[in-house]
């Protein structure tokens, strides 16, 4: 089997073993933020950070959500990096949005953060700062063990089919389930042209 084959044979397994109730179950909680003019705040760094941006568009155009991705604005988050640190660009730019409890906090990530190694520590500063005000936190993430999977009210993992891929299949699929949610019909606002 060519690596293509190997590839694309992983997608369908892992497609096949993606819980879809947790996607419903999320899917309500983002009916429930949009009813009562919540906001949702896309957080993910490297790859994800791009999905974030990426999907910031979609719900805002295709489900109408207020939405937003911090790391879209590069000046505040290299001004925030350089003067605070790392760990705290997401949880002071959501203190200057004014997170609230009808707000929710979307996570894309492969590992989840990791305090104790430092690893998206950002993320992490992130989720708790959200279960202080009260914030709804959903997450798509490609470990179990990793910050986002233990503290998020609701958290799909993207099954592992092979550990040296887990980073191009995780980032893969956070792409399709957002996607699925915007075309959902409890969701779909506006049609794509396409």
């Amino acid at each position: 089997m060519s690596y293509s084959q190997k590839h694309l044979e992983e997608t369908i397994q892992i497609t096949a073993a993606i819980n879809s109730e947790v996607i419903d179950k999320m899917i309500d909680v983002l009916v429930s933020v949009k009813s009562n003019k919540g906001r949702v705040f896309f957080l993910g760094v490297g790859g994800s950070s791009a999905n974030a941006s990426h999907a910031v568009n979609d719900f805002r155009k295709l489900a109408g959500i207020e939405s937003y991705a911090p790391t879209d604005n590069i000046a505040e988050l290299t001004a925030r990096t350089n003067d605070e640190g790392w760990p705290t660009v997401f949880s002071g730019w959501l203190k200057v949005s004014n997170l609230n409890s009808n707000d929710c906090l979307f996570i894309l990530s492969v590992g989840g953060g990791d305090k104790k190694r430092s690893v998206s520590s950002n993320l992490c500063e992130a989720i708790d700062y959200g279960k202080v005000v009260g914030a709804r936190i959903l997450g798509i993430v490609g470990r179990d063990g990793g910050y986002t999977a233990k503290n998020a009210d609701l958290v799909l993992i993207i099954p592992t089919v092979n550990e040296d891929n887990v980073t191009p299949h995780s980032e893969s699929f956070q792409v399709i389930v957002w996607h699925l949610m915007v075309s959902h019909p409890k969701l779909k606002l506006n049609p794509t042209k396409w």
